[in-house]
């Protein structure tokens, strides 16, 4: 039952403000004229009541019919209704259900007036009084009390409703303003940390190899060949690795290829290692399930330090230790300095980045100097069920 409500509850609210708002228009004309409710409407004051003529038909639809512009034209739906009500107060006709069209229209201009908020409310109020007078005038047994009785429930209350509902409305829009707002700038933070953790390392690595190469053209061609392949090579995985990234982005592309696995650590050591730097790579234990948010967080941590370790500790000493177990990864990248102050950490964008990528997945980060000039980054990450 459920499966066949949620779609004709979409159907419906698929349809236009005119459409929606007639159809409750036709419901209280049809309850107009349905026995049993056709004459529980609002009345005013206990005059002396006439008989149903053609005027008071007229008098009847101008009474609901208004309700289908209720949203569109708020104000106009109110002065027609109001209007068709006093004037079937003064001429005595009997109550109908019709004349529940004015807590509705009073209602809607609460909630939908947008323009002249206040115009509706004095011109309500001064037609309300008026009315009260004539139809007083008339010989109503109706006390003063009970004049005031119906204006605030019958007008003040509808308003009020309507114009509480506005206000949740307006501030239900604007919270999802908000998490809108934050939800684009956590965004645009975690593409910016994607492009730094892909293009940093990479580019490096072409930049040291070129620079590298540059001095070898003169006395062995056959290493400047090596090191203009290995050059390509890098350019080639910066290439993958940005495709990926972009079909990540691309709306279309359902199936992207896979970001790189705690498993590439061996390659992502050996293309640093090709530019000179000297690395080791201890692992410990067998790499069980992980989530892939956590084996993606993994790789950009050893990816990230060796990224540094070229730039601010080039021909130092690197070692990646890499500890698995059921529960966790434990990672630590340790580069040796020269003995003196503590090589550069560029605590930037790309330390604070992984900081932000490990609390995601319940990871956590830590990375500073070391008495004898080098510096270390030791993160934990939780390795999940792998789902």
């Amino acid at each position: 039952m459920p499966d066949r409500v949620l779609p004709v509850g979409r159907w419906w609210r698929a349809r236009g403000l005119v459409v929606r708002d007639g159809a409750l228009a036709a419901l209280f004309a049809v309850l107009a004229f349905t026995p049993g409710v056709a004459h529980d409407g609002m009345i005013m004051a206990e005059n002396a009541r006439r008989p149903v003529d053609a005027f008071a038909l007229v008098l009847l639809f101008a009474q609901c019919v208004p309700l289908v512009v209720r949203r569109i034209r708020p104000g106009l739906c109110l002065a027609v209704i109001a209007a068709a009500f006093a004037i079937h107060e003064m001429f005595g006709y009997p109550p109908t259900f019709a004349s529940e069209g004015l807590i509705v229209a009073l209602y809607s201009v609460g909630a939908y007036q947008d323009r002249f908020r206040r115009v509706p409310g004095v011109a309500g109020i001064v037609a309300y009084v008026v009315l009260a007078v004539v139809v007083a005038a008339q010989g109503s047994p109706e006390r003063p009390a009970d004049f005031v009785a119906f204006f605030l429930i019958a007008y003040v209350g509808s308003w009020s409703v309507g114009a509480w509902m506005r206000t949740r409305a307006g501030q239900e829009a604007e919270r999802r303003r908000q998490a809108a707002g934050a939800a684009i700038a956590e965004e645009r933070a975690r593409i910016a940390r994607e492009l730094h953790d892909v293009v940093t390392h990479h580019v490096t690595n072409m930049v040291i190899r070129a620079d590298a190469t540059t001095f070898l053209a003169a006395d062995s061609p056959e290493q400047v060949v090596s090191g203009l392949a290995e050059i390509g090579e890098t350019g080639r995985r910066t290439l993958v690795e940005l495709r990926y990234f972009l079909g990540v982005l691309d709306p279309v592309d359902d199936e992207p290829e896979r970001a790189p696995a705690l498993g590439s650590l061996r390659d992502l050591v050996e293309e640093t290692r090709s530019t000179g730097q000297p690395i080791e790579l201890s692992e410990v234990g067998e790499q069980g399930p992980m989530t892939r948010g956590a084996e993606l967080a993994a790789y950009r941590v050893v990816q990230e330090s060796l990224t540094n370790a070229l730039k601010h500790a080039p021909g130092r000493r690197t070692v990646v230790r890499v500890r698995h177990d059921a529960a966790e990864v434990d990672i630590e990248v340790s580069t040796d300095g020269s003995g003196g102050a503590a090589p550069r950490s560029a605590d930037g964008r790309g330390l604070t980045g992984l900081r932000e990528r490990l609390s995601v997945v319940g990871g956590e980060l830590r990375a500073g100097g070391r008495p004898d000039g080098g510096f270390t980054v030791h993160a934990r990450i939780p390795a999940g069920d792998g789902r």
